[in-house]
């Protein structure tokens, strides 16, 4: 141990003789602070106890422009702002001030341990139709710094032609194309769910009622709009976002106008090129969009999500599952036989009461003709029940995670009837027992305990 100690004395001993002939070579205490690697503050502390003042013909300096252009060259090159500011002998912080005057966003760094050599592509081989990874989107980024064209960019990456242009678009700043900006926009344009046109632009929106009003069709409203406000993109929308508007969660005025704004009179959209499924004909069934508020934000415990996973064909059968959404608490239904509605009402008749009442305050569940039922388990359990929109599996994203975690235990293909209620008790209790990144790695379990014991935990819902 004393050896490393005074190792290190020796290596920050060479670091202040280097920094104090820097000094004497005329840098400034910043430039020769950021050439040994130490912080201006230490840089002044050594020269202080040296006794070199500090030199004042630094202050406002100009510096040359070739300084300058051997900083820029050194970005450029892929350096970051401080080893650019060591190659051009100028301090840290002043390379960081011409980055920022500039506007310059710097290089991406590329992960380590990439070899872009390692990811050359099968130039017979059709192009992907799957997203770019962020190792593709560095290696664009390179090949366009180097003076590739976006032809070539495409060729060597294995891409179509307008995917490298759209990716260009996605990821353009004023410096060039930079891979980590493309990343972020791509990400964020993959959250779900994502705000509705309408509900963010109130001028469009009472744009539209007032002509649905004066019974204007949703095409005819979403042309008109581009004539009316040809510069103006912001008040365009297409037919089929204010069909979406009206069949989908409509709510405030469109929700008025929805049984007389359109000439069919419908108040379900008729399904468009598909055979009818049954889905979305549950009687009485009440929409995700009058589920109470307090459930968007998992701030209070007691709102559910469910679904079924499935055994194989063969077998018929199916396990039910129910997740907590602010804890991912899980219970596991045993449904034996078959996945009928009235199976799979006797059976939350039976668990559900072992959940206590002040956590049973709803349940969503997709539109499957499973729930059939609902009104019966609703009456039996005193559960609420409310349905997501056709095709939306987001909508219950806690429930889609879950069940994902549950096929580590009932793969996909096998007769889930097998498995008896014991088994599906120990499965669910080992769930529940797992440390939650999103719980600060605590337990499903001890997170849910430790809500009910917080009696502030439901002031919220009940003031």
């Amino acid at each position: 141990m004393g050896s490393g100690k005074h190792g290190r004395k020796l290596v920050l001993e060479s670091a202040r003789e280097d920094f104090l002939e820097a000094l004497r070579s005329g840098l400034s205490q910043s430039a020769a602070a950021t050439l040994v690697g130490v912080t201006h503050t230490t840089g002044h502390k050594w020269a202080k106890a040296a006794g070199v003042p500090a030199n004042l013909k630094h202050r406002g300096t100009r510096y040359p422009a070739a300084v300058r252009e051997a900083f820029w060259a050194a970005m450029k090159s892929g350096a970051s702002p401080t080893q650019a500011a060591v190659i051009a002998g100028v301090s840290e912080n002043m390379g960081r001030i011409w980055v920022q005057q500039a506007g310059y966003m710097p290089r991406t760094p590329v992960p380590a341990g990439t070899e872009f050599d390692a990811c050359a592509v099968d130039s017979d081989a059709s192009p992907p139709k799957w997203p770019m990874s962020f190792i593709e989107r560095c290696r664009l980024e390179q090949l366009l710094e180097t003076g590739h064209a976006p032809g070539q960019a495409a060729g060597l990456l294995g891409r179509h032609r307008d995917t490298i242009d759209r990716e260009m678009d996605r990821g353009q700043t004023v410096s060039g194309y930079r891979a980590r900006v493309g990343q972020d926009v791509a990400e964020a344009n993959r959250r779900r769910p994502k705000p509705r046109r309408l509900e963010d632009n109130s001028v469009l929106l009472a744009e539209v009622v007032a002509r649905l009003e004066a019974r204007h069709s949703p095409e005819q409203i979403a042309e008109r709009l581009r004539v009316d406000f040809p510069d103006d993109p912001e008040m365009w929308v297409s037919h089929e976002t204010i069909y979406q508007a009206l069949y989908v969660q409509p709510r405030g005025e469109l929700a008025r106008l929805v049984k007389t704004a359109l000439r069919t009179g419908r108040t379900q959209r008729k399904p468009q090129g598909r055979k009818e499924t049954g889905q979305g004909k549950l009687k009485d069934m009440i929409n995700i969009s009058d589920r109470p508020k307090e459930a968007d934000d998992r701030a209070i415990p007691g709102h559910w999500e469910g679904d079924l996973i499935l055994g194989s064909t063969a077998s018929g059968s199916a396990i039910g599952t129910l997740v907590e959404r602010t804890t991912g608490f899980v219970v596991l239904l045993h449904l034996p036989g078959d996945r009928t509605a009235a199976t799979l009402a006797d059976a939350m008749t039976a668990k559900v009461p072992e959940i206590p009442e002040i956590l049973r305050r709803s349940l969503t569940w997709d539109q499957g003709s499973e729930m059939a039922l609902h009104t019966k388990i609703t009456e039996a359990t005193g559960l609420p029940i409310y349905f997501c929109d056709p095709h939306s599996p987001w909508q219950r994203g806690t429930n889609e995670n879950t069940n994902g975690l549950l096929r580590q235990y009932f793969p996909k293909g096998t007769d889930l009837s097998f498995y008896g209620p014991g088994w599906l008790d120990q499965v669910a209790a080992e769930l529940n027992a797992r440390p939650r990144k999103r719980l600060k790695w605590r337990t499903p379990a001890e997170e849910l305990d430790r809500l009910l014991s917080d009696p502030s935990t439901f002031v919220a819902a009940t003031a």
